[in-house]
């Protein structure tokens, strides 16, 4: 009863993919919907789903199309508890995909490249910026790392002006911030920070 998402920018965006009897297949995106995607994100403990896309998004699987027309009505514990149809007539160009409310994406903006700027997170369907008070250089080279631009060369500090505040707290080198603790609009270790931005010592390709 195996689920994963693949091909998306973290484990909570995806292609959805269903492992049967140790094969590993597609969704067909056949009356695929947002009461699908909310069990999809529930299940892989993502939270609830912000989009639900079609037509094979983050690209095209292998393997058996293992579910078509499936028919959640969003309460479902696994997808495998929603009805489908299991004969398809469908290709991998159909291919179901999710998009959970804990996708985590980055971006540095206002920089000379997408390697320099103000670090941006994309959560829960909104950009927000970062706060400084914990953004030391573990942080910095998880996220240059993460986005193919090196190693962190300068920590510079921005104004706050998107909606929402992120801390991260690494402690070691992860292949993602996603993966170290990190907090949202919680307001004591943001008070009086600064957005933190960060210089890489590599260039955008």
């Amino acid at each position: 009863r195996a689920l994963r998402l693949a091909g998306g920018r973290s484990r909570c965006e995806g292609r959805v993919e269903l492992e049967q009897e140790g094969t590993w297949g597609t969704v067909c995106d056949d009356g695929w919907d947002m009461p699908d995607a909310d069990v999809v994100c529930r299940q892989l403990r993502c939270g609830r789903a912000v989009r639900a896309p079609g037509n094979a998004t983050f690209g095209r699987g292998h393997g058996p199309i293992l579910r078509d027309e499936v028919g959640c009505q969003g309460h479902e514990r696994d997808l495998w508890e929603c009805p489908a149809e299991l004969e398809h007539d469908c290709s991998h160009k159909e291919d179901a995909g999710v998009v959970c409310s804990e996708h985590q994406e980055w971006r540095l903006s206002g920089g000379r490249d997408g390697c320099a700027g103000r670090v941006e997170v994309f959560f829960r369907g909104t950009w927000s910026t970062v706060c400084n008070s914990t953004w030391y250089d573990t942080e910095a080279t998880v996220l240059c790392r993460a986005l193919g631009c090196g190693d962190v060369l300068q920590r510079p500090a921005f104004a706050h002006t998107l909606p929402g505040k992120m801390t991260y707290m690494c402690g070691i080198l992860q292949p993602s911030l996603a993966q170290c603790h990190w907090t949202f609009n919680k307001s004591a270790p943001c008070y009086q920070s600064w957005a933190a931005g960060v210089i890489c010592n590599g260039t955008a390709s």
